[in-house]
């Protein structure tokens, strides 16, 4: 099987996350998505992330209707921060019937040379890249990556909704509904997340 995988911390797992996944399910060559939830993400401060097991809850509640999306937390058991190439190793490993390919945002491409072992990703796993919008009117610089063989571009819908906005929005007592699948919502009032 051909499993694409969506890394992130899903700090709470949103609408926009849900299509890309079901999009790269659907219109691509990949029979499943996996949401791989990250512990900890090494550009990433975590002073604001939930705790893993409730953001693993979360995606789990999110996806359960879809047989195309899988949450994992594969991360969780590695040394922290774990780092793209040591999860996918770790995941051929663990999975050797399965052929991997990692899900990106288009903005990452343009700091994709200063990930760990970079080049072994592109070669060994490949990039199914979807467009993100940019930020602060900043235009992408164009990159080597994208003539990539190993790299395929996914159209897919340019959503501009963050993690951070719905956790500023919960903070703010504002409504975060269909920003994140009912599920979600419930459980982010019910267990008072992000307050």
């Amino acid at each position: 099987m051909t499993i694409g995988l969506f890394f992130g911390s899903f700090n709470p797992i949103h609408v926009g996350h849900l299509i890309i996944a079901n999009t790269m399910a659907h219109t691509t060559d990949l029979e499943q998505v996996w949401f791989v939830v990250s512990p900890q993400n090494p550009f990433k401060k975590t002073k604001s992330l939930l705790h893993e097991f409730d953001r693993l809850d979360m995606v789990e509640r999110a996806i359960a209707d879809n047989s195309r999306l899988k949450a994992t937390d594969i991360e969780f058991s590695m040394p922290k921060p774990s780092y793209t190439i040591d999860t996918l190793d770790r995941l051929r490993e663990k999975f050797p019937q399965h052929t991997f390919r990692l899900i990106m945002g288009e903005d990452n491409l343009d700091q994709f040379a200063n990930w760990k072992a970079y080049e072994r990703i592109l070669d060994e796993f490949g990039l199914y890249v979807y467009p993100r919008p940019l930020r602060n009117g900043i235009v992408a610089t164009a990159s080597l990556f994208r003539e990539h063989p190993n790299v395929r571009l996914v159209s897919a819908p340019l959503l501009d909704i963050s993690a951070t906005f719905i956790r500023d929005a919960v903070r703010a007592n504002r409504p975060i509904r269909y920003m994140v699948p009912d599920v979600v919502e419930e459980m982010i009032s019910r267990k008072k997340f992000y307050l």
